[in-house]
């Protein structure tokens, strides 16, 4: 393996909200995550998602095989969805989060060139077995997409991180530093590969995540970069469960970060929606405003039909004002444990080498 890495060659993570040439997904079909009574809504709500990221961009959607490559084009077709840009490719996966599985896509700052970063994927502290296949799953994205590849050798999922693409990245004590992942590394060999694999040499560290997050405390749940120097913090406006507490440290820990540049943050605060209890099978689901996902042209928002719904369009829409704010149902997704940002994973767009010369 080269001893290069992004860093070294001038390759960095972009924000979410650069631009995209494509958005990648993969059909959801796994009993276990969505059982047989949600599967069809929650491939509805899949249909929302390419209808809307089709006005702005490709969408990549991996599926096992040719039968259901047709029934998903059917669907997206039906839907609404603008076809052109939709590629359904025949690449065989275990599950649906590909957040947190495919690579991390980066560009060389120098080039204009896209590359890739394939992490290994262990099923979040290999609490999973049966969803282990899914690190063969990036592999097979990472040949699709083309490009240089860099392999780090250490566990990493991509709903761990969070970069404002000009140097800095969140992340978490409680995922990165877990001894499921990376037992023997110290927490600053992890903040050197990281920094050396995203093209950042800032990392703040956050304490956990919220309740019902079985990734072992995601970033992506709780804290996003809105803009270079903006941050929105999940902030619990209930007393149920445990988040309040969490949150709070995660607020004071913000409020007193410094990005990049040594300069302080803009932070604000983003509701929580109403804790979502599952009674039957007793476990909160981790339904969070922040697991949204931005496209090149629409922010799409995880609501609950909740009474904090609006609040929460209003402040994307604030934040995104160049972007339509989708609202998108994920009652369905969280019972899977996860929300729309987990199971989108963006490919951004190389830069032409007439920009990157100027």
């Amino acid at each position: 393996m080269s001893e290069q890495t992004p860093m070294s060659v001038g390759c960095a993570m972009p924000a979410e909200w650069a631009k995209h040439e494509a958005t990648w997904l993969s059909w959801p079909k796994n009993p276990l995550t969505f059982p047989k009574d949600i599967i069809e809504a929650v491939e509805d709500t899949y249909c929302q998602i390419v209808k809307a990221l089709t006005e702005g961009e490709i969408v990549k959607i991996l599926v096992d095989d040719e039968a259901t490559e047709r029934l998903v084009a059917e669907k997206v077709k039906r839907a609404g969805a603008v076809m052109h840009r939709v590629k359904v490719m025949r690449i065989v996966s275990s599950d649906v989060w590909i957040r947190d599985y495919g690579p991390t896509f980066v560009i060389n700052k120098v080039t204009g060139q896209r590359a890739a970063v394939k992490w290994h994927f262990n099923a979040w502290g290999g609490k999973y077995d049966d969803l282990l296949y899914d690190d063969r799953t990036g592999d097979d994205v990472v040949k699709a997409a083309g490009g240089t590849i860099f392999r780090p050798d250490i566990v990493l999922e991509g709903g761990s991180i969070d970069v404002n693409g000009m140097g800095t990245v969140l992340t978490t004590e409680q995922c990165l530093l877990n001894k499921n992942r990376n037992p023997k590394l110290t927490k600053p060999e992890i903040e050197y590969i990281v920094n050396q694999h995203l093209g950042t040499h800032n990392m703040i560290w956050l304490k956990s995540g919220i309740d019902g997050d079985d990734t072992d405390g995601h970033v992506d749940d709780f804290a996003r970069f809105v803009s270079p120097d903006h941050v929105l913090c999940a902030w619990a406006t209930s007393k149920e469960g445990t988040n309040g507490e969490a949150l709070r440290k995660n607020l004071d820990i913000l409020r007193s970060a410094r990005d990049q540049a040594g300069r302080g943050l803009k932070v604000d605060k983003l509701p929580l929606p109403k804790p979502l209890w599952l009674e039957g099978e007793k476990r909160w689901l981790p339904a969070s405003y922040a697991n949204f996902y931005v496209g090149n042209s629409a922010v799409l928002l995880p609501v609950f039909n909740d009474r904090n719904d609006k609040e929460a369009v209003a402040i994307l829409t604030s934040c995104f004002p160049d972007r339509a704010i989708v609202p998108i149902n994920a009652i369905n997704l969280v019972y899977g444990y996860g929300g729309i940002h987990c199971i989108t994973q963006q490919e951004p767009a190389p830069i032409p080498i007439t920009a990157v010369a100027r």
